[in-house]
């Protein structure tokens, strides 16, 4: 089956997965870290896109971005790969690829999923049993938008910004929100809709992007006949 284009659309934010080549290590050292993060702040601030919240993990990264212009994200992965790509090689003296290809996203409803995917981000080191607590993990946006450090790269959203009058309200509301897990249900939601390029959010908001980009969303139900007037009004 051919894979989707990916939805690039000013202005909503986007969920975005780079993984390792055949999920191999792709961050050695700390200042392997470091050395990319600049960069995404540096790309970001050239090509208009701004990041919200971010997770590096040994082999894969996790952003939420959101971008001014329709390449901007595409622009912004495409440079930030393609640079690390070259210092990783020349570092360690090694050669070929580092990435598995394409990287992945999804469109993400602000209004009903931003912070949700916030979270899921921040709390992928918990999940990895690597960190009891997502305070405690250096490589991730938590301590920014949670603890007050101060992260140069970031920039607050609208639906953050919506938690409290001032930043200590802010930033305790955003430590609230992990106080509850996220449902089994709710992260496969998350990956399949960042996995296979659909949109991540209410009807509406699918509805509403599927009008702006001319295809589906989200998948055709299963089941029932395919050449059924309902089947074939769906959007495509």
């Amino acid at each position: 089956m051919a894979r989707l284009p990916r939805l690039n659309l000013p202005g909503i934010p986007q969920h975005v997965v780079q993984r390792g080549n055949n999920r191999q290590v792709s961050f050695f050292s700390e200042a392997d870290y470091t050395v990319y993060l600049d960069k995404l702040k540096d790309y970001g601030k050239k090509y208009k896109v701004a990041v919200h919240a971010y997770v590096l993990m040994t082999n894969h990264v996790h952003l939420l971005l959101t971008p001014e212009t329709e390449k901007g994200v595409s622009q912004l992965m495409q440079a930030l790969g393609r640079y690390y790509v070259m210092y990783v090689n020349k570092t360690y003296q090694r050669s070929g690829t580092l990435w598995e290809g394409r990287y992945k996203s999804t469109l993400v409803d602000s209004e009903n999923y931003f912070l949700l995917v916030s979270r899921y981000i921040e709390l992928n080191p918990v999940r990895a049993g690597m960190v009891n607590h997502p305070a405690e993990y250096p490589w991730s946006s938590y301590r920014g938008n949670a603890l007050n450090m101060d992260i140069g790269l970031l920039t607050t959203h609208s639906c953050y910004e919506a938690l409290g009058v001032n930043d200590d309200e802010r930033q305790n509301a955003y430590r609230a929100l992990f106080e509850s897990r996220i449902e089994d249900l709710t992260l496969e939601e998350i990956r399949d809709a960042t996995n296979k390029a659909w949109v991540l959010g209410e009807n509406r908001f699918k509805l509403q992007i599927e009008q702006q980009a001319g295809r589906r969303a989200s998948p055709l139900p299963k089941g029932g006949d395919r050449k059924s007037k309902v089947y074939k009004n769906q959007p495509l």
